[in-house]
């Protein structure tokens, strides 16, 4: 079984600062991470290679940074990495970034299944995974939180506020994972020694936009169909007020009325 994972590097959100003057993101000092959602897809992607064998395609999106990014995937067990980068591609909003990806997966080619996380933390959208699916003409299942594997179909639990739904599905096809699908493995001794030792800078397969067949009024900044206004912290404020009363049963129909005015209840 061949697996693509899609994976994105970014910064960790406990260390997030909000620059209060330009709304923009501080990052420096902020160390970087693999997406959560995106790590426990490469889990499933090595879990599914060891019980069925095969191999897993690591691609990722960003500036030359995300290749540490792509090591650690390495590390993990992946047996290829891709770094996505040019900067053509820079301000890319999902439609952009979801049009760059699959047409790296088309360019890699030769997958039965595609995991991407559910959403990144940095954008919080679930859109990319979906469109990317959409692009490729395969079907999908979001949400994922177990995948089981019967002959050439796939049985996937797809969670949902009301319940989990049972979904079969051929391949090749599109998922997107959820925090509940497993928990990601450390990597092996052997693997970090192969990822930072073995595997140099200039081994990771770079593609840039001369190596994709993309629609370039599509992507990028001017091909982005939304932008981010301003990013804020929300202001926290406090307001008291005293109600002086003669006795229990006013209070309650005060305070009923307040909450009430207040769409609290």
């Amino acid at each position: 079984m061949n697996i693509i994972v899609c994976l994105k590097q970014v910064p960790d959100t406990n260390e997030v600062k909000i620059n209060q003057e330009t709304g923009t993101l501080i990052r420096d000092g902020v160390p970087s991470i693999i997406n959560p959602d995106d790590k426990n897809g490469l889990e499933e992607a090595l879990r599914l290679k060891d019980e069925f064998g095969g191999k897993v395609t690591v691609i990722s999106m960003g500036p030359p940074q995300a290749k540490e990014a792509l090591k650690e995937a390495v590390a993990m067990g992946a047996d290829e990495v891709y770094l996505v980068s040019d900067r053509a591609f820079g301000g890319s909003d999902t439609w952009a970034t979801a049009t760059i990806l699959a047409a790296a997966i088309e360019k890699v080619g030769n997958y039965d299944l595609i995991i991407c996380g559910r959403q990144a933390i940095d954008g919080d959208t679930a859109q990319v995974g979906p469109e990317i699916a959409e692009f490729l003409n395969l079907p999908q299942v979001t949400y994922v939180k177990n995948i089981e594997v019967k002959g050439e179909k796939l049985l996937v639990s797809r969670f949902t506020e009301t319940g989990d739904y049972l979904i079969e599905t051929e391949m090749p096809v599109l998922l997107t994972a959820i925090k509940e699908l497993n928990t990601p493995r450390y990597p092996t001794v052997r693997g970090i020694y192969k990822a930072y030792e073995e595997l140099k800078d200039e081994d990771i397969k770079i593609l840039t936009l001369a190596d994709l067949n993309v629609d370039t009024t599509q992507i990028g900044l001017k091909g982005s169909p939304t932008n981010v206004y301003r990013s804020f912290v929300p202001t926290k404020t406090k307001e008291s007020k005293i109600m002086e009363c003669k006795d229990k049963k006013e209070v309650t129909n005060i305070l009923m009325t307040e909450l009430h005015n207040l769409n609290l209840i």
